[in-house]
Order: C-alpha cells, then structure tokens, then sequence
C-alpha cells in the first residue's frame, strides 16, 4: 500500500483510491481528541464547519493554544494559519465598518444578515437537522451584489467579513481571464484551492466577466469560453466558505447563473433619506466645519461612494487653507466628481457654482 497526499504515477497492477476529505463532524471529534484547554461547543462546532483542516493542521493549532486564552482564540489562531497564498492572488481587505454604517433600505439590510446568519448555522441546519445529505454542492453560501458603482456592494462584504470573523479578499475577476486557453481556469483553480485553505470570504468583483450570457458555439474560442464559465460556477458551488460576487450589469450575467446562486441581492442608488443620512455621517467628528447644510446636500443625487470622495476632497481643499469645511468646499469637489460621471453640476447654495 502506497499512501501520497497528492496523485502520483502507480506501477502496473496498483490500484488509485482517492479518500475523500474529512467532513464537519468527522474534524469536531479530531478537535475535541487534540483540543487540551476547553472550548465552547459553539467556537469548536464553527470552526470545524469552516476550517477544511486535516488531522497535523488540528494537532499542530490545539497545542498552540494554552490555559487562561480567552474565548475566540481557537479561532483566530485558524485564521492566522493561512492567507499567504491568497494574497499573492487577491487584495486583502481588512473589515472597518459594521451594519451601523451601512447606510441601506432596511428589507436589503435583512437580507445581507441572512447571508451571515446562514454561515452562522451551517453546523446546526445540515448536521443537526439533516440537510446536509441533502446538498447537491458545497456547504457554503453564495450571492450576488448587484448595483451601480458607489452603492455599497463592497461596504456590504467588509460588514459580512467583519461580522463572522472572516478573512476578506477581493479578486478582479476581469483580471484573471486570459486569452490562452486554459489558463483562466489554472487562475480560478489557484484562487479557490488558496481560498479554502484558508477559510476567507472570496468577494469576486467584476462577475459579469466571466458569468455573462453564453455565446452560440461557433469556434474553438466559444467552447474554451463556455469551458471557463462552467469551470468558475463549478468552483463557486462546490467552495465551502462564504463566496460574494458583485457587479455593476446584472442584466449581462446570464439568468441561467443567477439561479444557481443562494442570494441575489439588487443595491440602488440612495434616496433623499438615506443621502441625508450618509452625509450627516461623512465628516468624522474630528474635522472642524461650517455652516454646512445637510438638507440641502441631501438633494444631490448622487451614490454614497461619490459622496466619501466629495467628502474627502473638500476636507483637502479646506486643510489646505487652514479653515474649517463649508459648503463652497463641497461645491467645489462636488463639481470635480459630477465631471468624472460625465454630469454637469450646479449648487443652488453658492453663487456662481
């Protein structure tokens, strides 16, 4: 018998078994066995559902661990075990936000704590419950953020990292598409098998890139094309971990993709409320203002990214002069970031602007 961890040439007559690897509740017993300190029911049961490690990956960590380390540290010491891979593939993100500053209509809020909430209670709906024999794929969850530019989609994936403890990293999806045949899929593979090593939130941008309408078959290209396709839903089904897509062209991504998704969640742009809202929070307490007027900011119709970057720039333009931010600031940066969109501005609020 010749045991290998990765497939290699057999001599004549040998037979190939593939073991498949440990489940959830196979890799509990594997963590209670090596655990020497205890550890809550709930910690031991998500990171055994989480963290796909083997038996010298559970040994080593365990015995990391020592008495008096406060709760989470079993799965922090998880966390910090991998990631290296990944980075060299995607940019890490490091969660800043939380759901107080995620300025979103409320049914839209309900449905991002749904996705956590499921990520939450894999261990008890599949294992407990039994769904777990019933899942075509992976245990994981996926979903799709869908919206223009600026409405939050990114904000949405560092408060679902932050709120589960997880890694974020962000990978181009565009950016990982080659011309070559079958290198896109070697592309895919590396970030996905980094991925679950590691247990990260994957937030796939782009994924219009790669998801849109399938083409007629008409040549080589066409084939390999739709080859890619398959390959990347494939991966995003069977990942085991929390994997967020997002785009600004929902309508070019196939609807046949959209049903094989757990979530697809529609982002808009703010209204009026909301915009007052995102403005009365753009200025840290710390930056000195003047006669600024919400209300009348509020009517700009505009994403709440570009009203970050209006925000910022007006901070500049007024630290620049050693003055508090006014409302000329903001016209003036509103002004820049209306002509970056291709729109003309106007602020009833200053003359001349």
């Amino acid at each position: 018998m010749l045991l290998a961890e990765v497939p290699t040439g057999l001599p004549d007559g040998f037979l190939r078994e593939t073991l498949p690897p440990f489940d959830a509740p196979e890799r509990r017993v594997l963590w209670h066995a090596a655990l020497r300190e205890p550890v809550s029911d709930g910690e031991l049961d998500a990171v055994a559902q989480h963290f796909p490690y083997g038996p010298a990956e559970i040994a080593e960590i365990a015995a990391s661990l020592g008495p008096g380390d406060p709760p989470g540290t079993l799965w922090r010491r998880c966390r910090g075990r991998g990631g290296r891979g990944l980075e060299a593939l995607a940019r890490r993100i490091v969660p800043r936000v939380g759901w107080k500053d995620l300025i979103l209509p409320e049914p839209v809020k309900r449905e991002l704590a749904a996705i956590a909430d499921q990520i939450r209670h894999r261990a008890r709906v599949y294992d407990e419950w039994g769904f777990g024999g019933r899942m075509p794929s992976g245990r994981g969850v996926t979903a799709l953020l869908a919206g223009p530019s600026g409405v939050g989609k990114t904000m949405a994936a560092e408060v679902l990292a932050g709120e589960l403890g997880l890694d974020l990293y962000k990978v181009d999806l565009s950016r990982l598409i080659s011309k070559y045949i079958g290198e896109t899929e070697k592309n895919l593979r590396r970030v996905f098998d980094a991925a679950e090593e590691t247990g990260a939130c994957l937030f796939l941008d782009e994924a219009d890139a790669c998801l849109g309408k399938r083409s007629e078959v008409k040549d080589s290209h066409d084939r390999h094309a739709n080859i890619e396709v398959s390959y990347l839903l494939q991966r995003i089904e069977s990942y085991s971990g929390l994997c967020l897509l997002a785009t600004n062209l929902k309508n070019n991504i196939d609807t046949a993709f959209l049903r094989r998704l757990r979530f697809v969640i529609d982002l808009q742009l703010p209204d009026q409320g909301e915009r007052m809202r995102i403005w009365e929070r753009a200025f840290p307490p710390e930056t000195p203002t003047q006669g600024l007027d919400m209300v009348a900011l509020s009517r700009l119709d505009i994403s709440g990214g570009s009203i970050v970057v209006i925000a910022v720039n007006a901070a500049f333009l007024a630290a620049s002069e050693s003055r508090p931010v006014t409302m000329g600031d903001i016209a003036r940066a509103a002004r820049g970031e209306y002509r970056k969109h291709d729109r003309a501005f106007r602020a009833p609020w200053v003359e001349g602007a």
